[in-house]
């Protein structure tokens, strides 16, 4: 039996805000916000304060997350979060923020770390969260998953519970015409892997499936406009929305090899999340394809990008064409032009080919996937 959950209350729209007054102001009077150093000096976070005052909400604001959130900034957070008698906590931000406010609220009345919830579920009360995105990407905002790197393991946790999924999300496109373009790149490449990987997992289901081919179909057509004429606000509603439903299709029927692969070269060589997905995209989409073409074909011929009349081989071959054009139009740079070096990444092969397998994420691949498997596929990086 599957089940289906997306956020109780979303609001989009550039009064989206506002419109959430009324349940937000029913979450108490003191909030935390959780951010980063560069939202956390920006006009959408002087609006937020704006909103806050106006509705006699009072806050504080923990600033402390970077773009590879820790078990020890969480911590952090959920310290303040008790020390300052908050009630409910609000992320702004990219996937980073919004992943690391769902974690806070976790651990705000619990004890222990969040990393002892490593291959559990996370379960119980927490404080309510509201999530408000400033990229369109992670779809943090609808699911029940928390990416954290644990700086004692080196490992990056995906981490997940139904109750994880935010009470709110705000979605105004407004708040994302300022991404630069490499950002525009990497979140919204996140979004189409996310809604690739969910049409093609072994867990898709008939609720699910909609969800993501209108995700990938968007993407394909916008996120190039995006990323080329970010000022525009059309081609940002269209992928924060993308983005968002690529997030419902992921919370419930997960991903697969390619970000298995991509959570450790972002926990041992610090490369964002979505950027490493994007570099991962070609060699892992090809293998995975190999192995489940009448699935891509099916997505390929849904979203436009292969004639009803092309067999599985041909249709899921013109999607991954597709996919990588648009890869290219973003200028996705190698582990190399990004600064990682060559020895070092191949002298962690076989860890991180490890921890992508005991991740789970692989597992959901239609086509079986091993560590061997893993070790091939980093190797085709080189």
């Amino acid at each position: 039996m599957a089940y289906f959950k997306i956020a109780s209350n979303v609001y989009t729209g550039e009064s989206a805000l506002d419109d959430a007054s009324e349940i937000i102001k029913s979450f108490g009077d003191k909030a935390l916000i959780v951010t980063g150093k560069h939202v956390g000096k920006s006009p959408m976070m002087e609006e937020l304060k704006r909103f806050l005052v106006k509705n006699d909400i009072s806050y504080t604001v923990y600033d402390g997350i970077t773009s590879e959130p820790t078990v020890p900034m969480l911590d952090e957070g959920a310290e303040i979060y008790r020390k300052e008698g908050c009630s409910f906590v609000i992320g702004l931000g990219g996937g980073s923020p919004l992943d690391s406010a769902k974690g806070i609220a976790a651990m705000a009345e619990k004890e222990g770390k969040i990393s002892d919830f490593a291959g559990k579920e996370i379960t119980g009360s927490h404080p309510p969260v509201v999530c408000i995105p400033t990229t369109a990407g992670t779809g943090s905002e609808t699911t029940q998953f928390i990416a954290i790197s644990d700086p004692v393991t080196d490992v990056k946790m995906l981490l997940r519970g139904i109750s994880m999924i935010p009470e709110v999300a705000i979605l105004n496109p407004a708040y994302t015409v300022d991404m630069t373009k490499s950002i525009t790149s990497s979140t919204g490449l996140d979004a189409l892997t996310h809604a690739v990987e969910a049409y093609t997992s072994k867990k898709a289901t008939p609720l699910t499936d909609p969800y993501a081919a209108a995700a990938v179909k968007a993407i394909l057509e916008y996120l190039p406009k995006a990323y080329n004429e970010g000022y525009d606000i059309e081609n940002r509603e269209k992928m924060m929305v993308a983005a968002f439903q690529a997030g419902v299709c992921i919370s419930n029927s997960s991903v697969t090899l390619v970000h298995g692969m991509s959570r450790p070269i972002g926990a041992l060589f610090h490369v964002p999340h979505g950027l490493s997905n994007a570099m991962l995209l070609n060699v892992c989409l090809t293998f995975a394809a190999e192995g489940a073409p009448e699935r891509f074909g099916e997505l390929a011929r849904a979203v436009g990008a292969a004639a009803e009349s092309d067999d599985d081989v041909t249709a899921s071959k013109k999607l991954l064409e597709k996919i990588n054009e648009v890869v290219k139009i973003c200028e996705v740079p190698t582990l190399w032009e990004y600064g990682v070096d060559h020895d070092k990444f191949e002298a962690a092969i076989d860890k991180m080919s490890e921890d992508a397998v005991a991740s789970g994420s692989p597992g959901n691949t239609r086509r079986p996937v091993s560590v061997d498997d893993c070790k091939m596929l980093y190797r085709k990086l080189l």
